[in-house]
């Protein structure tokens, strides 16, 4: 496609982590391993918690909505990355890359609104408990539900379709393993400064109100804990949120790093390292959060599998 004197490219090439055909093998097992285990553990997770009675709290329908997300997450760029590894063809065309671009951004906005959503849940339940279930009713937590899967889906429409009206006429080559907007924007031969300033405004507006806001939860929550005379009480009390707070560490603590920052200052080699925490690890780290620290979980899994061993 051509325009005045510039050729426009048509697709682009995701670099991803190396060229050496001799790791290509090596990265496709670890790859398709955290894939197999992020799909699994989380299905388990829904499953379990749709089984049990027990689990119909609002705490657990948020961890299953949350583990949907996680396989929702991996699926629109994992798939793609292996069978680039496999077939050597690593291009994407500029259109797949705005339409993975806009699901990556929509499923990992919609973890930010869900992780505010999960810890006013917790802050209820801590530091309000007598009035916790007249407050956090099936129907409350399903709209919260709603809000954050709804809120995650029209949020990424204008980055998407800014990036939509950028020129790209060369280089191709993606220095990422997905479509992202730094990346994207390095390539354009148009202007950026403006859709930068924009973007940065957006990316400021909704990761830090989400932030800010499961931290000021967590806030109230470690002061009421602390005023738990009993320190076993304190341990029991804070044990419900340990989970929320771990992951809410890990991705807000990559996230923040990546897209808190002017583009021009990034620096994409060492970000696609620190990507794969909030994108691969973390997934593959919330399962083993939600199911083996968490007693309720464990006992209704036991439950499950007694039952499947003795009529299945």
């Amino acid at each position: 496609m051509e325009r005045g004197n510039h050729t426009f490219v048509t697709e682009f090439i995701l670099v991803a982590f190396t060229v050496i055909p001799q790791l290509q093998t090596v990265l496709f097992t670890i790859f398709l391993a955290i894939y197999i285990f992020t799909i699994i553990t989380n299905a388990i997770i829904i499953r379990t918690v749709r089984a049990e009675k027990h689990l119909h709290k609002p705490m657990y329908f948020f961890i299953s909505n949350f583990s949907f997300l996680e396989v929702c997450y991996t699926s629109t760029f994992i798939p793609k990355m292996m069978a680039g590894l496999v077939t050597g063809n690593k291009s994407i065309s500029v259109q797949e890359c705005l339409i993975q671009f806009y699901f990556m951004s929509e499923f990992g906005l919609t973890v930010n609104f869900l992780l505010a959503v999960m810890s006013y849940d917790r802050y209820l339940a801590i530091c309000r408990p007598l009035h916790y279930t007249t407050i956090m009713t099936s129907r409350v937590s399903g709209y919260l539900a709603l809000f954050a899967w709804t809120a995650g889906i029209f949020s990424p429409v204008m980055p998407t379709v800014w990036i939509s009206t950028l020129y790209f006429c060369g280089p191709q080559d993606i220095d990422h393993f997905f479509c992202d907007f730094a990346p994207l924007l390095k390539l354009s031969c148009t202007d950026t400064s403006l859709v930068e300033i924009i973007y940065f405004i957006f990316a400021w507006t909704i990761i830090l109100s989400c932030f800010f806001f499961t931290l000021v939860s967590y806030v109230h929550i470690i002061s009421t804990v602390l005023r738990i005379k009993s320190p076993f009480g304190r341990q029991k009390t804070f044990s419900t949120c340990t989970s929320h707070l771990a992951v809410v560490s890990i991705y807000y603590g990559t996230v923040i790093f990546i897209y808190i920052r002017p583009t021009a200052r990034t620096t994409f080699h060492s970000d696609k390292v620190v990507s794969v925490f909030y994108s691969m690890v973390t997934p593959v780290f919330n399962p083993i959060v939600y199911s083996l620290r968490n007693q309720e979980v464990k006992k209704a899994l036991v439950k499950i599998l007694y039952r499947h061993q003795r009529f299945g």
